[in-house]
């Protein structure tokens, strides 16, 4: 697998700058502050890349998971966001492993080899037994039965996507929302999941705004982008941002930590590891 931290070069849609040119504008300036090379994606029809874009499993290793989404399938209009990632990957030069798995990006976390997914997957293949499900993803990763793990699916996350639940540390540490004030049978169902995973958990303050749309993602920090050259952490204006960057700067010490405001982009349903297919590219 090749986790976050080992990822040198970042590709965003090529619509993000018109679509948030001011949020754009402060993330160019950081990439370049942090000398993160970038290049775009073309004819994209959304700026999730990290959602519909392949997950990278090797150096030159890719599996294009089937992307076809719940919460995209439901009109015309939202189906017309869905991209040609086939043609995306021609034209950048990327050769992915085709899967029809129905899996976004967005519900993939890894680590060297381990994985974590939410258990939406299982939902969105039902065709498939649980059992094949998990096979399958035993073997387009590579990894071992006891390595491949799954947390529940949280209902005010209008996506089900894991990258807003937990990310990995290291190989045996993982960072999770604090979910304290949510609903008490969610938390209980989350934190036993985690637990049987076996790893050490640190707690990242979590602060969403109150959304009837359960669309906002603001005040969800653990949707960071972390690469090679440094992490970028999302703020929003909120006492809370002091608390999430300290953490982090602690957290990743070894490398650059910069802040982002972010609300903007947030109030569309996602923030940075969303917008960023970010890969290992070898020199």
């Amino acid at each position: 697998m090749i986790p976050n931290h080992k990822t040198n070069f970042l590709y965003l849609s090529d619509i993000l700058p018109t679509e948030h040119p001011e949020f754009f504008k402060r993330f160019e300036n950081v990439l370049n502050e942090c000398q993160i090379p970038f290049a775009f994606l073309p004819d994209t029809k959304d700026v999730w890349a990290a959602d519909f874009m392949p997950v990278q499993t090797g150096e030159d290793e890719f599996i294009q998971f089937r992307y076809e989404p719940d919460y995209l399938m439901d009109t015309p209009e939202n189906m017309a966001t869905i991209s040609d990632v086939t043609a995306i990957c021609r034209a950048i030069g990327v050769k992915p492993i085709k899967s029809e798995l129905n899996l976004d990006g967005g519900n993939v976390t890894k680590w060297d080899d381990r994985v974590i997914l939410c258990d939406k997957v299982f939902r969105e293949n039902a065709k498939l037994s649980e059992d094949e499900v998990f096979e399958e993803l035993m073997d387009y990763f590579n990894v071992k039965e006891e390595n491949l793990h799954f947390v529940p699916e949280d209902e005010l996350d209008f996506t089900g996507h894991v990258d807003g639940m937990v990310r990995f540390v290291n190989h045996n540490t993982l960072l999770i929302n604090d979910y304290s004030q949510e609903d008490e049978e969610f938390q209980d169902q989350f934190i036993a999941a985690i637990e049987t995973t076996g790893f050490d958990v640190i707690i990242l303050p979590y602060e969403p705004e109150d959304d009837p749309t359960l669309v906002s993602a603001v005040g969800l920090y653990l949707n960071y982008l972390e690469m090679e050259q440094a992490v970028i952490v999302p703020v929003f204006n909120l006492p809370s941002d002091k608390k999430a960057v300290e953490i982090l700067t602690q957290i990743f010490h070894d490398k650059k930590v910069v802040a982002l405001e972010c609300t903007e982009l947030a109030r569309q349903g996602g923030i940075l590891n969303c917008v960023s297919w970010n890969i290992f590219k070898a020199n």
